[in-house]
């Protein structure tokens, strides 16, 4: 902990007491939660960024969109939008935001829709897209206006919430009680290899309720190449790489690239970067020389302005009971 994070402890102490007070006033029904009359699942964290919310709610929609009109629902961080947008074959990446234009390139099944007031926004759904039948609500565990009927808390194998402590001084939007609220729990960017015996300890000291189930998952990396072609990953070996990433954590990106013997430059920027014309002039200069990877959120974002890009696609992959997770989630949508 750095002194300046130290320093603001008082901070954090007031923002923990307001943030809880709040929940309080949501647990006793003085303030209001809207329900709705569809499923609505939440995925969600008590922290700041970089818990693995956007594989996972890519896992969710491959699980459901065959069996269901599924529709997803989020913020739009760092759009240039404002209010409701519902994305069509027109919508940029600047009005929806990286992640849900992520989804909406990805997924042609599926409605994405981003709003900051999720009630607003899950009205407007319902109006505009009537065959809605399943609604992913993308980081809205602490949007307690609206009643999600399952929530899906994901806590980071490097970051877990039980380590921290509230913002400034740490990375917690809400104090760790705030987990009961969550159906399941996963552990995510876990190492591909944990033990049995360490996942009994992290779900000890995550201490889940009777009915709460924890769950592990890690990001398996693609060996296939996309963007303006696709490569194996191998093939970048012994070749000149720049690595440029807008990410809240890439560390494990970084460490999965020289475990594969892949040498690069890493051009490193913050979470949801929206790039500047000198920046991206930087990098289509650095990819005169050198071929120019990045990761899947940073290429949405990059490809109409640098043509030779390639990303490494990702996925949530569960490390043991796979098929509980799933059918917990399918048995919340049936009912």
């Amino acid at each position: 902990m750095t002194i300046l994070r130290i320093l603001l402890l008082p901070f954090s102490i007031l923002y923990g007491i307001i943030v809880s007070i709040r929940n309080l006033l949501y647990d006793c029904r003085i303030l209001t939660s809207t329900s709705f009359d569809i499923p609505i699942i939440t995925v969600g964290n008590l922290s700041v960024g970089g818990t693995g919310k956007t594989p996972q709610i890519e896992y969710l929609v491959r699980l459901l969109q065959d069996d269901s009109q599924v529709a997803v629902l989020s913020r739009g961080y760092k759009r240039k939008s404002e209010g409701f947008v519902l994305a069509n074959e027109n919508t940029t990446v600047e009005a929806l935001g990286d992640e849900p234009f992520q989804y909406h390139q990805k997924f042609s099944k599926i409605d994405v829709a981003v709003n900051g007031d999720r009630v607003a926004g899950v009205k407007q759904l319902m109006i505009l897209k009537p065959k809605t039948n399943l609604i992913l609500l993308d980081d809205a565990y602490q949007h307690r206006r609206i009643k999600a009927g399952y929530q899906i808390l994901l806590t980071s194998y490097s970051d877990l919430y039980y380590k921290d402590f509230m913002m400034p001084t740490g990375n917690l939007r809400e104090l760790w009680w705030g987990k009961n609220r969550a159906d399941v729990i996963v552990v995510t960017k876990c190492p591909s290899d944990l033990s049995k015996e360490d996942q009994e300890k992290i779900t000890a000291k995550i201490h889940p309720s009777p009915s709460q189930k924890v769950f592990f998952s890690s990001i398996a990396y693609s060996p296939i190449l996309k963007g303006y072609k696709e490569i194996k990953l191998k093939e970048l070996q012994n070749q000149k790489i720049v690595l440029v990433t807008g990410i809240a954590k890439p560390s494990p990106l970084l460490s999965y690239l020289k475990n594969q013997e892949i040498q690069f430059e890493h051009l490193k920027f913050p979470d949801h970067h929206n790039f500047t014309v000198d920046e991206i002039n930087k990098i289509q200069q650095k990819g005169k020389e050198s071929i120019i990877l990045t990761t899947e959120k940073d290429y949405v974002r990059l490809e109409k302005d640098i043509k030779k890009l390639l990303y490494i696609p990702i996925e949530t992959v569960f490390l043991n009971n796979k098929t509980a997770f799933d059918k917990e989630v399918l048995a919340f949508v049936k009912r």
